[in-house]
């Protein structure tokens, strides 16, 4: 009995799907409860500093787990970005671990479990290597997902070199996946009950870049959109120097893609956007943000800032709160600046402390609220399709779901008055009432 623990981004939850997928066939059962598991795997995130503390915390809340399961008998297995990028150190500080896996062993799960069992002795070790592994339709999947949703990750690794990004050197170049190998396995999640297919990688527009023909993002939706079955299509990971007006174009043009558009921006500040080494300047931003309010009417953009940034200023901050202001983006979060050894930015000098880029994270969260229940309020009469998640606890909208302008767990939710529902309905709803990031709703009609 296996028990899998996903942590970090969409990207390493599909790499876990695919691990829990690969032991099923290989005659593993798999727990949603470590409590009678005999081997616990944690596909871990190492992106910043709050993301390694949540990995190192979970393995040694495990570790526990397996003291008191009778220790050797009982297997702990570390995958992902953390091993990928300290495993020899972690061999060290953390021998509890049986081992520990990088990102080119995903597919090799299922054998590195059978070398694992029935040894009396096992020397805590770690397996990594040059980040070479891309998945392909072969990989299925064990959905963990509400079944009706399913990310499909389109590219393994980032080219970009964001000065303050340590992604490139965990999870290496910029990898895409053939398109036709990304449709097969579209249609495979179609045909198992899938109405929506969110797009994910490093940076989705850097999609085909690297293939012979150079395929785009754009070719890409517009033939995933053809495909029986899928009713939504959602765009996350975009990069703001790379959003085409082709890629702008499809999305208002394809009524199956979800007028809603991750942008992660980071800042506005071009000294800071310099010093980011982020492609593409302040005006390019404000023009892409433009183009896409133009084409797209109503769509919904997500965005994410880093403050606290080496060189940033109350001014620079400021003109970051007045952009937000003035660009009013539907949904906001905010990173505080950490600095990751190896990173081109951990050289930089930085005075501002910890409690000082909470502050400023805190002041952009308030203003953005404000703004997020604006937004929502100005929503109140309109109708909206709205997927059914599953129950509430609020007896009056005994359902919960998410509209197109609503990405699951990083958005809010869609609250829904109605009766005898299924998750995985779509239905019409009038949008009745709203609060700063949810949505209150009452049926239509069920579609």
């Amino acid at each position: 009995m296996v028990h899998i623990v996903s942590l970090g981004c969409p990207k390493n939850l599909v790499d876990s799907e695919v691990m829990a997928s690969i032991l099923t066939k290989s005659g593993y059962d798999i727990s949603p409860r470590p409590d009678n598991a005999d081997v616990i795997i944690i596909n871990t995130c190492a992106f910043i500093l709050p993301a390694k503390e949540e990995s190192i915390d979970e393995i040694l809340r495990m570790a526990q787990w397996k003291q008191k399961s009778g220790g050797h008998s009982a297997c702990l297995v570390v995958t992902g970005c953390l091993p990928q990028r300290y495993g020899k150190i972690l061999k060290k500080e953390m021998p509890e671990v049986d081992l520990f896996l990088g990102i080119n062993e995903v597919p090799n799960i299922a054998r590195h479990l059978e070398d694992l069992y029935g040894k009396e002795q096992r020397a805590c070790r770690s397996i990594t290597g040059k980040p070479a592994f891309l998945m392909n339709a072969a990989h299925l999947r064990l959905i963990s997902t509400p079944s009706h949703t399913a990310y499909l990750k389109i590219a393994e690794g980032c080219s970009n070199l964001c000065s303050y990004c340590v992604i490139p050197f965990i999870r290496g170049k910029t990898r895409s996946r053939r398109m036709d190998d990304i449709l097969k396995e579209a249609e495979i999640l179609a045909a198992g009950g899938v109405k929506e297919i969110i797009i994910t990688a490093q940076d989705t527009t850097a999609y085909g870049r690297d293939l012979k023909g150079k395929p785009t993002l754009s070719d890409l939706l517009k033939n995933l959109a053809a495909i029986e079955g899928i009713r939504w299509i959602r765009l996350l990971y975009t990069y703001p120097a790379s959003l085409t007006d082709a890629i702008l174009y499809t999305i208002a043009g394809e009524e199956k893609i979800c007028n809603y558009i991750d942008i992660p921006i980071q800042h506005i500040d071009d000294d800071i956007l310099k010093a980011m080494n982020r492609h593409g300047g302040s005006g390019q931003i404000r023009k892409t943000i433009a183009r896409a309010k133009e084409m797209i009417p109503g769509v919904a953009l997500r965005t994410s800032f880093i403050v606290g940034f080496p060189g940033e200023t109350r001014g620079k901050l400021n003109r970051l709160l007045s952009f937000i202001k003035e660009t009013r983006f539907d949904h906001l979060g905010v990173f505080t600046y950490s600095s990751e050894e190896g990173s081109a930015a951990a050289s930089l000098p930085s005075r501002i402390s910890e409690k000082e880029k909470e502050s400023r994270r805190q002041l952009i969260m308030e203003e953005q609220s404000i703004i997020s229940y604006e937004i929502n309020q100005s929503l109140i009469g309109s109708h909206k399709e709205v997927l059914i998640e599953g129950k509430s606890d609020i007896p009056d909208f005994p359902y919960i779901g998410r509209c197109r302008r609503q990405s699951p767990e990083i958005d809010g939710i869609a609250y829904v008055k109605a009766d005898r529902l299924t998750p995985g309905d779509l239905i019409n709803c009038r949008i009745t009432g709203a609060a700063e990031y949810d949505l209150f709703a009452e049926i239509i009609k069920k579609g």
